[in-house]
């Protein structure tokens, strides 16, 4: 134990790391007790039929998930290449031309998102995730509005200019935030089944949005992503009202914070207690 107490010391140089080191032994013993019972059904989670009622924390898991896929960044990457061959009005022989100019802008589209994800790395831990989140589905639904003026107001480089920010602010949070979302939310004796779940509910939403795109496409014309501004905004909605902070917390405060039934969070943070890692423990236990 000392050894690992000098290990992180040297990591923390000048640093108290008093708080940080009780926290890692709490979550390994809460990990050794959970090893050794059995954990909770999937039913019994999803029904706060736990020693702590983790529904909230589930709902936020889930629902960040399914709005990853929903926003439309799928589209987006997929059919990028034909939306803006339509906008700059390319004749057949100009799309068989390899590279054309639609598909140019295409490959920029997808080298800002690598771009975007670093960026957002890189801030995540100073604004916090629930501000990330915010800050990117806010921008991603004013940034799909105006690839609809564009496309309405046929103006092609007002669609591939909101196209390259869509994928920038998407990316540099709604894209990658969900992943971080069920290990920093949820205890780890329900970490497996619950992102088991989350995974397939990403995978579906994927599916129907990959599906219904093209059909929208043809419904709505220059309006294509209208639904696209509805849904990124009721994902900022989420993170205005319901998304937990997990920055510089454990999962044992965290858990503390937000059990219960779905519910409108607080923006206070409150301080964690002392019978916080024993409560994490108890929620293993069960």
């Amino acid at each position: 134990m000392e050894e690992s107490r000098a290990a992180l010391q040297r990591l923390r140089t000048n640093l108290d790391i008093s708080i940080e080191f009780e926290d890692m032994v709490a979550m390994l013993d809460a990990q050794a007790v959970s090893a050794a019972t059995p954990p909770p059904t999937l039913w019994q989670v999803l029904s706060g039929k736990t020693e702590v009622d983790l529904r909230h924390l589930v709902f936020c898991v889930l629902f960040l998930m399914m709005s990853q896929q929903w926003s439309g960044a799928k589209g987006v990457m997929f059919y990028s290449t034909e939306i803006l061959s339509s906008t700059f009005h390319l004749t057949t022989s100009e799309r068989h031309h390899i590279p054309s100019i639609a598909q140019l802008l295409t490959l920029g589209v997808g080298a800002i998102g690598a771009v975007a994800v670093i960026i957002g790395m890189n801030i995540l831990d100073k604004a916090g995730r629930r501000t990330v989140l915010i800050v990117s589905s806010l921008s991603t639904s004013i940034c799909a509005a105006l690839i609809v003026i564009g496309s309405k107001l046929d103006l092609g480089p007002m669609v591939a200019t909101a196209m390259y920010l869509f994928n920038l602010v998407f990316q540099s949070g709604v894209g990658f935030v969900p992943y971080l979302s069920a290990s920093e939310l949820l205890p780890y004796n329900v970490l497996g089944s619950i992102s088991g779940l989350a995974a397939s509910v990403n995978c579906l939403t994927l599916f129907v949005v990959s599906f219904v795109f093209p059909i929208l496409d043809k419904a709505l014309g220059p309006y294509l992503f209208t639904p696209f501004i509805a849904t990124n905004f009721v994902t900022f909605l989420f993170g205005v009202l319901f998304m937990p902070e997990a920055k510089g917390k454990p999962v044992s405060q965290v858990v503390a914070e937000y059990q219960g039934p779905i519910h409108l969070v607080s923006t206070v943070s409150r301080r964690p207690s002392k019978q916080e890692p024993q409560r994490q423990a108890d929620l293993n236990n069960h």
